[in-house]
């Protein structure tokens, strides 16, 4: 058996309100992975994510090596995971390292506008580094990838909108 990822969602703002209360209650885990080299290495960012778990629900921030060892180590089955990365390139590495995200796709929440950038949707932005880890996912890996901030909000296809803006 392997780990049970109930959600897999990329959002640059990590566990904030709508992904403590509405997805949470949505997917139901217990337990929210953030996998990030970057936040892994920031105490005050981990300890901020940690506390912002809601109730019943434990919250972890840990590598993607961390992340691909224990997917499929048995004693992490009894997981039922929301899985948080900040970026696609980070997701891109999870699934390139055999992190099967098949059954339930990967959902993009935010990503934060940089100049530079070019907005897909109002809260999604991406450069040429994003939109080529999104494409992979999306065309490479043959995965369903859509933008939408909370459960009640439409589903958008993130492969039309990268065409659109040609990226």
């Amino acid at each position: 058996m392997t780990m049970d990822i109930r959600l897999a969602r990329i959002d640059s703002r990590l566990l904030h309100g709508q992904v403590a209360t509405v997805w949470t209650k949505t997917v139901t885990p217990n337990r929210i992975l953030v996998v990030s080299d970057k936040v892994a290495k920031d105490n005050l960012r981990k300890s901020l994510i940690t506390q912002a778990a809601p109730p019943g629900v434990k919250a972890n921030v840990i590598t993607i090596k961390k992340m691909l060892a224990i997917y499929t180590d048995p004693r992490f089955d009894v997981f039922k995971t929301l899985l948080l990365t900040e970026n696609a390139q980070d997701m891109a590495a999870l699934v390139k390292g055999g992190i099967d995200l098949s059954k339930i796709g990967i959902n993009v929440g935010s990503l934060a506008y940089q100049d530079g950038m070019a907005t897909l949707t109002d809260a999604v932005a991406v450069d040429q580094t994003e939109a080529k880890a999104l494409r992979y996912l999306a065309s490479d890996a043959g995965l369903k990838v859509t933008i939408q901030k909370v459960p009640g909000d439409r589903q958008i296809d993130v492969l039309p909108l990268l065409d659109k803006n040609q990226l």
